[in-house]
């Protein structure tokens, strides 16, 4: 399933689409805000309306899912076979897993076509939604309706940094130019505690999440903003030591990552891929104790749920276009 997904850089994603798909003036004026040129949005809900022309609603009979890029690809296409199972079932179609190599790649691949359903991490989910046509429609959570994650900025515990002013001078692993927590979040909240990314600190990007905290842990960095659910579930597969790390900040609470559907899929199609989601079991499965306290999927909308990440993402100036996804 590999050859699915590009392992060229970022960048050439652009430029190996028919050159139609990149011209505004190959399409109808209509509504689209910050969405692509070739999606239009008329009901002002923020994603991409489905392509009025029946003839290009997409029917597949062999589904694409993907998760959000982790460490290690191998384990998580294990956790995941219960719910894929699940999906097939209600679907009554084939459904392949694969990991992505990256957020560009994933977001490449749902804009090309061959990625149908997709977690997308918070920080790039903007992304997709404007870029390619993702739909969020789902989150994680528990039976009360909570959901979401925290930035959490972490030293060694044996580092002289005890508070956030004392990263001035240090050199601090971001993950990933798109990344919320590892990267945008911090530009926007920690020059209000005094302290302002590039030019207090130097900023080195690890490429994920574990990276920066094992980097953190092995001390190759003095300190790292990282995604809570992603380090609580480091710790609990028993990847680091709890004990070898200090956090000194964390913020309120965030989205986590958001289950899509790509735009022009047919809507029975999407009926039934809702419905699997919505009605799955957790409990008792390897992805339900891999994200402990996660009790079932909520319904959610990208308009109402990630307003907190857009207006993050504005205050860093980020615009949504394929030369942003570079990491």
């Amino acid at each position: 399933m590999k050859k699915l997904l590009s392992s060229r850089p970022a960048l050439s994603w652009a430029a190996a689409l028919p050159l139609a798909l990149l011209s505004s003036t190959a399409f109808a004026e209509c509504e689209r805000g910050d969405l692509d040129a070739i999606y239009c949005d008329e009901n002002g809900d923020m994603v991409a309306d489905r392509p009025a022309d029946e003839s290009e609603w997409a029917n597949p009979d062999t589904l694409i899912f993907a998760y959000t890029p982790v460490e290690d690809p191998a384990i998580y296409s294990d956790i995941w076979q219960p719910f894929i199972e699940h999906l097939s079932e209600v679907t009554g179609r084939d459904v392949r897993f694969f990991a992505v190599q990256s957020n560009a790649a994933q977001v490449e691949a749902m804009r090309s076509g061959r990625l149908h359903i997709a977690g997308f991490s918070t920080g790039p989910t903007p992304f997709a939604v404007n870029l390619a046509g993702a739909v969020p429609f789902a989150l994680m959570g528990s039976d009360d309706g909570q959901f979401g994650y925290t930035l959490q900025l972490f030293t060694h515990v044996d580092s002289d940094i005890e508070t956030v002013e004392d990263l001035k001078g240090k050199r601090v692993a971001h993950t990933s130019p798109t990344s919320n927590s590892g990267n945008l979040a911090p530009r926007a909240l920690l020059p209000e505690l005094g302290v302002t990314p590039d030019e207090d600190y130097e900023v080195v990007y690890s490429g994920s999440h574990d990276q920066s905290m094992l980097g953190v842990v092995a001390r190759d960095y003095d300190a790292a903003p990282v995604a809570s659910e992603v380090v609580e579930r480091m710790a609990a597969r028993g990847l680091y030591d709890e004990e070898d790390v200090r956090l000194i900040y964390e913020s309120d609470r965030f989205p986590t990552t958001s289950y899509n559907y790509a735009y022009n899929l047919h809507p029975d199609l999407v009926e039934k891929i809702e419905e699997a989601f919505f009605s799955f079991d957790f409990a008792g499965t390897e992805l339900g104790e891999e994200f402990e306290g996660v009790e079932k999927f909520i319904p959610i909308n990208y308009k109402d749920n990630w307003q907190v990440i857009r207006t993050i993402q504005a205050a860093n100036g980020v615009t949504y276009t394929p030369e942003n996804m570079e990491e």
